[in-house]
This record gives structure tokens, sequence and C-alpha cells, in this order.
């Protein structure tokens, strides 16, 4: 996937792809889709630790120092190998010498050609408010990425407004920048504020007003 559509991902979002035919997982800040790789490798050993990790993060594999997997001192032949507590995985060089040893192309936790995108630093809740109909939405924070651009959060909000792009979003009379996150159009995430003042943090969630533009789109 080129790295300009690649975008930011929420853990929950992640999580649902969890499954031998449709499976991500995440590490060091990056989500990876591996179904083909679960496909190529069907029915091995190696394929048995990703296929219990699916949609989960892994992050405790690597090292991230490096962004390689963490490594151990084997037992037997003193040999510094890469350390899988979980079992073989695909790409792993066998750990003592044996004629099954092969040459390893790129592994797989570093061939670009299975990043999909990046998981987000922080997932943040949001209102939206129509002010035509007076109906509210609340996006949840595992819905919202904090690298979000309004672009994204309306697409996001689509399957609750199909026609939410005949809409001018705002925040407090300004018109926002569609190209530009949350924070970007000045409406910052409070709720580490609200827990510091004992407060809950969904004390007060940001309502978007948005305003339908009666420009005669496809409804």
């Amino acid at each position: 996937m080129a790295m300009a559509a690649r975008r930011h991902y929420t853990p929950a979002e992640v999580v649902v792809h969890n499954t031998p035919s449709d499976l991500w997982v995440s590490f060091l800040g990056r989500v990876l889709d591996l179904t083909s790789l679960a496909q190529e490798y069907d029915g091995t050993q190696e394929i048995k630790p990703i296929l219990a990790h699916a949609g989960k993060d892994i992050s405790h594999w690597f090292d991230p120092q490096t962004g390689e997997l963490k490594h151990r001192i084997h037992p037997v032949t003193g040999v510094r190998v890469p350390y899988t507590p979980h079992g073989p995985i695909p790409h792993v060089s066998l750990e003592v010498p044996s004629p099954l040893w092969r040459p390893v192309g790129v592994p797989w936790w570093v061939d670009p050609k299975y990043v999909i995108g990046f998981l987000t630093e922080k997932a943040r809740p949001v209102r939206i408010l129509n002010v035509l109909t007076g109906q509210e939405c609340t996006l949840t924070a595992s819905t919202v990425c904090k690298e979000d651009k309004l672009s994204r959060i309306l697409e996001r909000f689509l399957p609750f407004n199909s026609h939410a792009s005949g809409y001018t979003f705002k925040f407090e009379t300004r018109v926002l920048d569609m190209n530009k996150t949350l924070e970007e159009n000045d409406i910052p995430d409070e709720r580490e504020l609200f827990l510091d003042l004992g407060l809950e943090d969904n004390f007060y969630i940001p309502a978007l007003m948005i305003y339908f533009n009666d420009d005669l789109t496809e409804m």
C-alpha cells in the first residue's frame, strides 16, 4: 500500500481482524495485514503463534531500538538466535545447524508490502451534532484516532449519515479545515485534565456542528 494511502487505526479496529482469512497485527506503532502470509503458511507450525495473536499487538516480540525480533543465547550452541517463546514463526532461520536451512529474503516484520497503516498514539471521542435535525452522534474513543484529519472523521461518520459530505463542519462558529486534525483545528483532547481535576474523562466531549449546505448532491 502506498505511503500516502496508509491510515491510522485504533486497537479496536485492529482486533476485529482476527481470523486466518482476515489477519491483522500491530507492533511498534505499525499495523500489518498478514492474511497472505497466513495463507502461504496454512497448516504449518510456524503460523500458529501468529494465528494465536491475530488482531493483537505483538510489540513484546521485538526490540524497539532495532525493530528486529528479540534475541537470546542458545543454551546448547551458545549462538545468539531469535527469541520466539511461542514457537517457530515464518521467516526465522533454524536455531541449530541443519541441512533444512534455507536463506531468508525479506522477513515479514520488515517487509513494507504487509504494512497497511499505523497504530494511533491516542484514540479520542468526538460528538457530531446535526444542527438541521438536532440529532447527535458520539464517535467513541475506540473509533477516532488522534491523527485523523476531519476528512477521515467524516468518513467514519458516514454510517450514521450517508450525506455527511453535503454538510459544513464547524466548532464554536468556526468553519473547520477538513485537511487538519482536531488538534490542528484547535480542538484539544482535555480528558487527562479532567482526570487530574477529579472529574470523569467524559465530563465534556467536544461537539462538531454540521450545517446542511443544501447543495443538491445525491442523497
